[in-house]
């Protein structure tokens, strides 16, 4: 596993997974936990959420404050623009969004620390997403950024995605609550 730091703060890494093909298939390893612990990153995960949706789907900003939650996300099946906004207050990337196109094919997957709103766009005619997380779903604490808040300026590619009611009431950055 290659490991690509994203960034100049806190830990948002691109993992590129060697992929071994021979005559029956391939193999690779999408996972595993000694990657962080060899660069000090605590990371135990606690459960695997899978997602299906659909082409133009767009699911996000969400983040959670508190029992935060640090993510290993990869695409088991088709492609998405995968996209992350800084929501720590005292970070030096605060409000700054990265994106990543990730797939299926290359199987590389992104680890997002704690203190990142996460959302994704489906670019192929549909996509399984796997989600592993460090602590537990908490509804009463999640937040959610609207996806085209124009300050935050995200390049989704898109301007009429499919998005939930709960999504498309998102506050804007600007009101959003902020962490430590």
């Amino acid at each position: 596993m290659n490991l690509k730091k994203l960034t100049s703060s806190r830990d948002l890494y691109l993992i590129d997974n060697p992929i071994f093909h021979d005559e029956r298939g391939y193999f690779f390893e999408n996972f595993a936990s000694n990657i962080f612990s060899e660069i000090g990153i605590e990371f135990n995960v606690l459960q695997q959420n899978i997602s299906f949706s659909k082409k133009n789907c767009l699911r996000g900003l969400h983040y959670q404050t508190k029992n935060t939650q640090a993510k290993y996300v990869s695409v088991l099946s088709g492609s998405v623009l995968d996209v992350v906004v800084d929501v720590r207050i005292n970070s030096p990337t605060f409000g700054n969004y990265y994106s990543v196109i990730l797939n299926s094919v290359d199987k590389a997957s992104l680890f997002i620390p704690r203190g990142y709103a996460h959302g994704f766009l489906v670019l192929s005619d549909d996509a399984l997403f796997s989600y592993f997380v460090d602590n537990k779903y908490n509804p009463e604490f999640e937040k959610t950024i609207i996806w085209n808040d124009p300050s935050l300026n995200i390049s989704w590619g898109i301007n009429s995605p499919t998005v939930s009611s709960k999504d498309n009431k998102g506050l804007f950055f600007k009101d959003a609550e902020y962490l430590n």
